[in-house]
């Protein structure tokens, strides 16, 4: 079983910075894919970026690709995502996911555990 929680979301201006992490419990963190999505009001939930468990490879979406940067830590058991150049598009419910099986990075029925969400709101 494996427990995540988001954090360090908040109100930002657009074109400014933001850090969200996602700590994991349990023991096998390290050898998990990690992923984060997005969902904004009325919309469906999105892919934003994906890491292998080693951190070697990662995967992001057209729309954030330059301006987000995903990266973990397995000695902390923590996900980052870092969030540069925000806009107004971007403001949505950050989830993070842990995949513990073979599947599309940028597909959430890939990923077997979800944290609760963060919210980022980017305003104008």
């Amino acid at each position: 079983q494996v427990q995540l929680v988001e954090s360090g979301g908040g109100l930002v201006q657009a074109g400014g910075s933001l850090r969200v992490s996602c700590a994991a419990s349990g023991r096998s963190f390290s050898s998990y894919a990690m992923g984060w999505f997005r969902q904004a009001p009325g919309k469906e939930r999105e892919f934003v970026a994906a890491l292998s468990w080693s951190g070697g490879n990662k995967y992001y979406a057209d729309s954030v690709k330059g301006r987000f940067t995903i990266s973990r830590d397995n000695a902390k058991n923590t996900v980052y995502l870092q969030m540069n150049s925000l806009k107004p598009e971007d403001t949505a419910v950050y989830y993070c996911a842990a995949k513990t099986r073979n599947g599309n990075s940028d597909s959430p029925g890939s990923y077997d555990y979800w944290g609760q969400g963060t919210q980022v709101t980017v305003s104008s």
